[in-house]
């Protein structure tokens, strides 16, 4: 069982410590505090210690409680800091703004609180001395381009108008929050900042590892912004590039920064960070070219990247090859014509309809295994590639539909992938008229990702179809409304409502304004129309939809079962062209 070191401190005896030695690792996130953050730190720090305005007011054996600070003991005895760093950081810059100003003072009580002050700030000899070329802080973070302003600012209490990082103007903030309070209470100088040392209590938590101490704040912390796997590598990449030159680290922190910044454009996760996606994706692909490993058992993200003491991350392509995914993944986002064919974009389309997730790692092996050198797909190929795995996820969602049984066929065929051989699923094809009776009863629901997937296939199937935008919001339409079904029962069967035949996508402009209106009264919406004004309000761009309302006057149960055996007739053939019929 991991062993913790729990005690709750007050700032003056968890700062003072003559073996307090905090280091801001660089995997963290940049100082993010702004004024209005430090504003609120001192109103409450401000209300405790001087209630009502009235120092007299207080009462010294109250305590408040600022939060923990998580941290363990790294290998040069340094306490790395996990949680806590935007107080601690904070803090820091306070004390040294009242040390700035009771230095400055004549009387002996402030010279003997400005070296209380120092004992918290710096590191001190045997003697309890303040050793001022050495702070009881540190930071390395490897994106925070002000880290050396702030341990500046620390050291030498200076800061000049020129200088606007959040250090800088948070130290001036707190300077004239200092002076506005020794103006203003001229007779307790030293109260507030003895109340703040005495009496705001903080509570270190020293794990004995990393791990541990990562596992303690995604537990406490619900709040802020636990930190991602992505950070840990970050770490890994930024001390890689650092061992080789300046300028490689650099421009590793120049580039990482522009990655996160296409990541958080381009990937959603419904867990994790949208480079812990990216890293996902990768992941995959080293999978199954460096390990041959089509389990379909995974090991977490961090724990597959940290083996062999992160050696994926030491690799000079490594970095190189996630840029490239991601650049990958933006083309795909932004649909980008030049890149991609027409035919490639549609199936895209369709895909990102999916059932689940999976067809992402899918396509970024297949991306990372076949491209040339300037990252380019043979057209063809991919367009085969992309057909044929449409199919197959969708008629595998179908007959198993449970959310991980996807894995097992699509983690042997990624080892097909790096092997440069043709995926085929040889392995799970379909038995044709087991496929057809489990299709004809399924209950293709609202809810049923698979629904959306299947409408999304159709409303493509027809070439002469436009590629809607990815961001184009589609509902799922009931040509048949639902609610004439509950008023009317105009279907024999209530079943009928959700059969494939009375579904299509329809975007969610106009599926608002068709609403629960009969058939009849759907076609202008579904058309376009001009209104009272002589606006043109624009239909669907939904082909087959919009042919449908030029074909038939009515649309009931004869319509509904013709298209739903029309539907799984043209889904049919698809499977065997595919050549994924046994």
């Amino acid at each position: 069982m991991s062993k913790l070191n729990v005690d709750q401190k007050s700032i003056y005896e968890l700062l003072s410590d003559r073996k307090a030695d905090y280091i801001i690792p660089d995997y963290q996130r940049p100082y993010a505090w702004g004024e209005d953050s430090c504003q609120t730190l001192w109103d409450d720090i401000f209300s405790f210690a001087i209630p009502d305005n009235d120092a007299t007011k207080f009462d010294t054996s109250d305590e408040y409680f600022l939060g923990s600070i998580v941290t363990f003991e790294n290998d040069k005895k340094q306490q790395e800091v996990i949680d806590g760093q935007q107080r601690l950081t904070t803090f820091m810059l306070l004390l040294r703004a009242f040390y700035d100003r009771f230095t400055k003072m004549q009387d002996q009580d402030s010279k003997d609180f400005s070296e209380r002050i120092a004992s918290c700030i710096w590191k001190t000899n045997e003697m309890g001395k303040p050793d001022k070329e050495h702070l009881k802080i540190d930071s390395v973070v490897a994106t925070d381009k002000d880290k050396d302003e702030f341990l500046s600012i620390l050291k030498t209490g200076n800061v000049t108008s020129s200088q606007t990082s959040r250090y800088a103007n948070n130290f001036r903030f707190f300077l004239k929050k200092v002076d506005d309070f020794i103006n203003d209470f001229p007779k307790f100088a030293e109260k507030l900042p003895a109340r703040i040392l005495n009496n705001c209590i903080l509570m270190p938590i020293e794990a004995e590892s990393q791990d541990t101490a990562l596992r303690i704040f995604s537990t406490l912390n619900d709040r802020g912004l636990p930190l991602s796997d992505s950070d840990i590598f970050k770490a890994q990449f930024y001390q890689y590039y650092k061992q080789k030159s300046e300028d490689d680290r650099d421009e590793f922190i120049k580039d990482w920064k522009k990655l996160e910044e296409t990541c958080e454009k381009i990937f959603h996760p419904i867990t994790g960070t949208p480079m812990d996606d990216l890293f996902t994706r990768y992941m995959y692909f080293i999978r199954a070219k460096r390990d041959n490993n089509k389990s379909t058992t995974t090991e977490s993200l961090r724990k597959f990247y940290e083996r062999d003491k992160y050696s994926v991350l030491k690799q000079d392509d490594t970095f190189e090859n996630l840029k490239d995914l991601a650049q990958f993944w933006e083309d795909i986002t932004d649909q980008n014509s030049e890149r991609f064919s027409l035919d490639v974009l549609k199936k895209l389309f369709i895909l990102n309809y999916a059932p689940n997730s999976m067809w992402n790692y899918f396509i970024s092996v297949y991306y990372l295994a076949n491209r040339t050198e300037d990252g380019k797909l043979d057209d063809k190929d991919f367009k085969m590639f992309l057909g044929r795995t449409i199919a197959f996820i969708l008629g595998y969602a179908i007959i198993h539909p449970g959310v991980n049984a996807l894995r097992t066929p699509i983690f042997a065929e990624m080892l097909n992938i790096v092997n440069l051989n043709e995926v085929t699923f040889s392995d799970f094809k379909f038995d044709k008229e087991q496929t057809r009776s489990t299709i004809l009863i399924y209950d293709f629901k609202n809810g049923r990702p698979i629904t959306k997937s299947m409408l999304a296939l159709r409303m493509m199937l027809d070439e002469k179809q436009p590629l809607p935008k990815l961001s184009q919001q589609f509902d799922i339409e009931h040509i048949y409304p639902r609610k004439r079904q509950e008023n009317e029962k105009g279907l024999v069967s209530d079943r009928q409502i959700d059969l494939l035949g009375n579904k299509s996508l329809l975007e969610k402009r106009v599926n608002i304004r068709a609403s629960d209106y009969r058939f009849e009264d759907k076609i202008k919406y579904y058309q376009g129309f001009d209104n009272s004004r002589g606006q043109r309000i624009g239909g669907t761009e939904n082909l087959e939809l919009k042919n449908i309302s030029n074909v038939y006057k009515k649309f009931g149960e004869k319509e509904i079962v013709e298209r739903t055996n029309l539907f799984i007739d043209d889904f049919m053939n698809l499977l065997d062209k595919n050549g994924l019929i046994a």
